[in-house]
């Protein structure tokens, strides 16, 4: 019975889904599913190990789907066909307020949960393309991430910076996992990342093939903040991968959970309750569960107002008043 459980469990892992229904209650909540990103980034494996967690201390069915992430999720919560989902809190905000991507069509059918942790930009290139700044973008091959993802608004507000456009380059559109794939066959000279560090697949791709962490700092970088002020500065460690020997400037937003209004309320206030008052068990499932935290865990939810639920939960614990 072990066996075939577990092979089942590799299954839904390989299919990019993975449901969770813990201690043989989940017949008292409803069904939440939950979209996340691409299985390659943090999206997918941290919404993994909330969705454990949650369901083994609530009882809640919690069903895991790999997406194409921040743009895609909101518009699965508009069709109806997510409950839950990460989202970088840039593009949250302006699905709420109808702007960017989303100019001239305000969302309205999701709430904040709470702040999980901060995404920094990262900038990926082969070592051999001379890529060393992005001015050096023009008339290479750059993956800006999936259409319609949040590496997307991030990588064209860094470009736009930079005063590069969408015709300076050869764009490619593709997913952590494919971006690394073709820089280690050749086919980009370099890729948009916006994830906690590090990224399994760049430490994946750097056991491989020699590679540089592009900054993002200087003027550009004070322009950008100015003019999108959820991007904040941020410094990777040195050595988060193989062969990056010093820190890199770059720039920061946040990745926060959503609820789609429809949950109700008691529901996200137990869900709520289950993600802070076990955030040591989902630290141990997740590197990034460290960050999560009272305090910033209610920052950087921009326009978009709290779940009524989780707001109570949050009152009660003195993380809003």
């Amino acid at each position: 019975m072990k066996k075939v459980l577990l092979i089942g469990l590799v299954l839904l892992l390989v299919s990019g889904m993975v449901v969770f229904a813990g201690g043989g209650r989940q017949t008292e909540h409803p069904r939440l599913r939950m979209a996340t990103g691409g299985t390659a980034g943090t999206y997918f494996p941290f919404g993994t190990a909330i969705g454990q967690v949650v369901s083994e201390h609530t009882g809640i069915q919690i069903i895991i789907e790999s997406t194409g992430a921040s743009r895609a999720n909101i518009q699965l919560h508009e069709a109806g066909e997510a409950e839950l989902s990460i989202v970088q809190n840039d593009v949250a905000d302006y699905a709420w307020m109808g702007g960017d991507f989303f100019q001239g069509t305000r969302h309205r059918s999701f709430n904040a949960v709470a702040g999980l942790y901060p995404e920094p930009v990262q900038i990926i290139a082969s070592a051999a393309s001379g890529i060393r700044t992005v001015a050096d973008f023009r008339g290479r091959s750059i993956s800006i991430g999936d259409v319609g993802s949040g590496v997307e608004f991030n990588a064209r507000h860094v470009l736009e910076a930079y005063g590069i456009g969408m015709n300076d380059f050869n764009v490619q559109n593709l997913g952590f996992a494919a971006s690394a794939d073709a820089l280690r066959d050749g086919r980009i000279d370099a890729f948009f990342a916006t994830s906690g560090v590090p990224i399994p697949a760049v430490i994946d791709l750097a056991t491989t093939r020699d590679i540089v962490i592009v900054p993002v700092d200087g003027q550009q970088a004070a322009n950008l903040m100015r003019n999108h002020p959820f991007y904040t500065p941020f410094t990777i460690p040195a050595n988060s991968y193989r062969g990056q020997t010093a820190a890199v400037t770059t720039i920061t937003i946040k990745a926060i959970l959503v609820a789609s209004t429809s949950v109700p309320e008691e529901t996200m206030y137990q869900f709520t309750k289950a993600l802070f008052e076990n955030q040591p068990q989902l630290a141990a499932a997740h590197a990034r569960g460290h960050d999560l935290n009272r305090t910033d865990g209610v920052q950087g939810m921009g326009n978009v107002p709290f779940h009524p639920g989780s707001l109570r939960y949050l009152r009660e614990i003195g993380a809003i008043r």
